[in-house]
């Protein structure tokens, strides 16, 4: 399919999606704590969109996925299903995947979060993952190719020791939660799609402490770490402006 360039209405229609999504990982960060099941942080953000925001988790009955959002556990890549009998505990690092649709498009964004004091390595992986994605988004602007954003992310994760995930990628979003192109963490500069003005897409890097390897579960949606070490995954929705980039869904917290 031909990647949908975005005029100034549908961009504003992303950037309220885009804050909403946002939103919700700085509502739930108190939340966050020993002892707390992931259904019950699900629960939480299922009330706020759905109530407060007036909007629709995009996650829930997506291909039959059971939940609001998604929760993926210290060695879960992505797609974990938050579960009353998954209870968070001190040490862990979980990522939390927020995705809303209002008035019909789409805001997906992720976020790392420490669950009490992590482990240095761990805290570490998810830095690195984290600095990854941020390098990625400063290179963005027209006339830079998909290739350039794969390279800059498994350049700065290899150098730091870590494996990028080959099984999953980023993406273009808009009125659906997937649309081409597919933005893929790994790549030699100056090949494949060129970025144009208009463009929304996710970045969205996955990074393992181990191998790049990864596995299924028998749900059909967990993706875990074949060897069993930690993962991490920081994820935002941009739009390419004229001269740069926008990020749709940055959190207050962040300078961009």
């Amino acid at each position: 399919m031909p990647v949908h360039i975005k005029n100034s209405d549908e961009l504003d229609k992303m950037r309220v999606a885009g804050k909403l999504a946002a939103e919700v990982l700085e509502l739930i960060e108190p939340y966050i704590i020993s002892g707390v099941s992931t259904e019950e942080l699900n629960q939480i953000c299922h009330n706020h969109i759905v109530d407060v925001q007036k909007a629709i988790p995009a996650p829930l009955n997506y291909k039959g996925f059971p939940k609001s959002i998604c929760s993926s556990v210290n060695h879960v890549v992505c797609h974990g299903i938050p579960s009353e009998n998954k209870r968070l505990k001190n040490g862990d690092i979980v990522n939390l995947d927020i995705t809303v649709i209002k008035d019909g498009y789409f805001g997906d964004t992720s976020k790392m979060f420490f669950v009490g004091t992590p482990t240095s390595h761990a805290k570490r992986l998810v830095n690195i993952c984290q600095e990854s994605l941020y390098k990625a988004i400063e290179i963005v602007k027209p006339g830079v190719r998909l290739g350039d954003i794969g390279n800059i992310i498994q350049q700065h994760a290899e150098s730091n020791y870590y494996s990028v995930v080959r099984d999953y990628c980023g993406h273009g979003i808009g009125t659906e939660f997937h649309e081409d192109p597919q933005v893929l963490h790994f790549g030699r500069p100056d090949t494949g799609y060129e970025l144009q003005e208009g463009m929304t897409f996710t970045i969205e890097p996955m990074l393992n402490a181990g191998r790049h390897h990864t596995k299924l579960k028998k749900d059909g949606w967990t993706v875990e770490t074949v060897d069993g070490r930690l993962s991490a995954q920081w994820e935002h929705t941009l739009a390419v402006t004229a001269s740069g980039v926008e990020v749709l869904t940055a959190r207050s917290e962040e300078n961009f």
